[in-house]
């Protein structure tokens, strides 16, 4: 059998989604003769945070996608192949095709992974007898056509007990369905139900208050502590776990949007770069590992204690670039990641209240007013603004 190719890559990135773009953007910028690659299987780039309103009907699911040969930086060297194993202790990675690259230093940003299989039914039933989800491009205008067509009865939205990408996004679509429901004319004889193994509806307490005064006036029936185990898609029922009890109860639906439970990719969880729950641990200031320090992490796939969201990674990436150019150089790293994360939540159609907040809980508010006031001028943030911000702004390593 032929050795196995070796190339050495002085920058290696993992992972060509929001965060390992930015990052090498950013590089790319800040030291134009630097050796980077990105190791990305994809063809195409998403910008997922519009699922939802292609859930909602607002958007095509086209209009989320672009190639991912138009984003990749000038100069940077495109592995087009899938991560098959990372070894910290030899500075190498092993891809899919067999090739063995070897790094000076090295970026992961694999992101979260879905594990469409961790619930019975889901993944024999998505797309397919009610059963959607906006956390897939193939299947966001499922949700759309299952919402238009609704002709009443039990519409049901859930929420795992794992960590998510974009934490609200289980309840926004929920308010647009309401909205929608209103507008056909079901809702009277509809009942929409909340099913989370949280304990509250949002965890940061001033936004809390607005959602749920979102969820009364709208006539939500949230469950709280109701954890999703299994679908039965012939019968339309959903078995949920009770956190507290164990007990399990049925709820019967006509419709069901699920959030799938999520997890670190597995070839993270197989690394030596993983911590105890299967993240790429990192310093939550610095983003630097603790144990292999020519190893840094970034977004979803790092072991940070904030929510996995495309705006904290817009906060994490200068902060990455400066101090993996200052370890580079034998300098302190100075710069520091505050925990910022954002959640745009959509409350309705022409509503959304904007949620920011650091690693305390804290508001940590762009806006000179009340951002848990529902605002249109903030829908048109997340339908127009956002998504030129996304492409021609982070891609870009401008913002």
């Amino acid at each position: 059998m032929a050795a196995a190719a070796t190339k050495h890559i002085p920058v290696l990135i993992l992972g060509g989604g929001s965060a390992g773009i930015s990052v090498a953007a950013r590089l790319r910028r800040a030291k134009h003769s630097l050796g980077l690659g990105i190791v990305e299987p994809s063809e195409s780039h998403y910008y997922q945070p519009l699922w939802t309103l292609v859930g909602a009907g607002v958007f095509p699911p086209e209009a989320s996608r672009r190639r991912e040969a138009d984003y990749i930086p000038a100069g940077v060297d495109w592995i087009h192949d899938r991560v098959a194993a990372i070894q910290p202790e030899r500075k190498a990675v092993l891809t899919e095709a067999g090739c063995q690259l070897t790094y000076d230093w090295l970026v992961v940003a694999l992101g979260i992974q879905i594990d469409w299989n961790a619930i019975p039914g889901l993944a024999e039933g998505i797309g397919t007898r009610g059963i959607c989800s906006n956390y897939s491009y193939q299947h966001a205008a499922y949700t759309w056509e299952c919402i238009r067509s609704f002709p009443g009865g039990t519409a049901l939205f859930t929420m795992p007990n794992t960590a998510v990408k974009c934490g609200g996004a289980p309840q926004k679509i929920m308010y647009l369905a309401d909205d929608a429901f209103r507008r056909s004319g079901v809702r009277e004889k509809s009942e929409v139900v909340f099913a989370t193994p949280q304990q509250a509806i949002f965890s940061v307490p001033k936004y809390r208050k607005t959602l749920e005064a979102v969820v009364a006036r709208k006539g939500i029936d949230a469950r709280f502590r109701h954890n999703l185990i299994e679908i039965r898609p012939d019968a339309h029922e959903a078995v949920c776990e009770l956190v507290d009890s164990g007990e399990r109860v049925t709820i019967p639906y006509q419709m069901i949007h699920v959030t799938p439970p999520m997890s670190s990719p597995d070839v993270i969880k197989q690394s030596p770069l993983a911590d105890a729950k299967g993240w790429v641990e990192a310093d939550k200031h610095t983003l630097r590992h603790p144990r292999f320090p020519e190893v840094f992490a970034i977004g979803d796939a790092a072991g940070l204690p904030t929510s996995k969201t495309g705006a904290a990674v817009r906060k994490q990436a200068p902060v990455l670039v400066a101090n993996l150019l200052a370890a580079m150089e034998g300098r302190p790293l100075t710069a520091s990641y505050d925990g910022y994360s954002s959640c745009p939540v959509v409350t309705g159609y022409n509503r959304m209240m904007l949620a920011e907040f650091d690693y305390d809980g804290e508001p940590a508010e762009s806006f000179p007013f009340d951002q848990a006031k529902e605002r249109y001028s903030m829908w048109l943030l997340k339908t127009q603004v956002l998504p030129r911000l996304y492409w021609h702004g982070m891609l870009r390593g401008r913002l």
